[in-house]
């Protein structure tokens, strides 16, 4: 599904250069749910980006669904993101004055996908996360849980390879988080690979593997014992 070999990401500022990733290699399997994990500053943020196709390595490879994505074209990479990625921010990124249903429909518009089926996929995804009673509202209208299922619902809307998902509970309350949790779950059983992005060792519970960067680096990777399943 996924692999990275021996990726290097560098940042450049003045005088300072710093290492952010320092010859990472990682292969993730169709249908993981794996969680990326380590402190500020521990190279984590790099790679999901590195991941989503928004940031380019220095060196190395990345394979993605069977294609060579490491070189490509900028026109080229946000089509790869737009059919292969799903993503899921800690801010939601909704767009506030588009209705929840509106906001689902966006990647396919970006996509080119008739109207008619746009809004017949959109509904679906919002159905699978339980919330077919709120395409009418506008963002500013919903709770932050809610605001996340919409933006997990967008996320999933083309049936994208991979989802990634960067803190998606750093927002939210227990109650809103365990719910979430949940979706992903429920999504991860239906096939759906899932890479997350998180701080929270307890969130990290819920997935099925590890993976811990410090100092751009991957310093653990393991099988998560005692998995919370909702």
């Amino acid at each position: 599904m996924l692999e990275i070999k021996d990726v290097v990401k560098r940042y450049v500022t003045g005088d300072i250069n710093f290492t952010a990733l320092k010859g990472v290699s990682l292969k993730i399997e169709k249908g993981e749910f794996t969680s990326i994990m380590g402190p500020s500053g521990s190279g984590k943020s790099t790679m999901m980006n590195i991941l989503g196709c928004l940031d380019r390595m220095d060196s190395g490879t990345y394979i993605l669904n069977g294609q060579n994505v490491s070189n490509l074209t900028d026109k080229q990479l946000a089509h790869i993101r737009n059919r292969e990625i799903g993503f899921v921010f800690q801010a939601f990124n909704l767009l506030p004055r588009m209705t929840v249903l509106e906001n689902v429909e966006l990647p396919m518009a970006y996509a080119g996908v008739p109207k008619k089926i746009r809004r017949e996929k959109a509904l679906m995804a919002l159905d699978k996360v339980g919330l077919s009673d709120r395409v009418k509202h506008r963002p500013n209208e919903i709770s932050g849980g809610q605001k996340q299922r919409v933006a997990i619902a967008r996320a999933i809307v083309n049936t994208p390879a991979v989802i990634m998902a960067d803190e998606p509970t750093g927002n939210l309350d227990t109650k809103s988080s365990v719910e979430i949790m949940k979706i992903f779950q429920d999504l991860n059983n239906e096939g759906a690979t899932i890479i997350m992005v998180t701080h929270e060792p307890d969130i990290a519970q819920h997935t099925k593997r590890v993976v811990r960067f410090r100092d751009g680096e991957i310093v653990d990777d393991y099988e998560v014992k005692d998995r919370i399943i909702l």
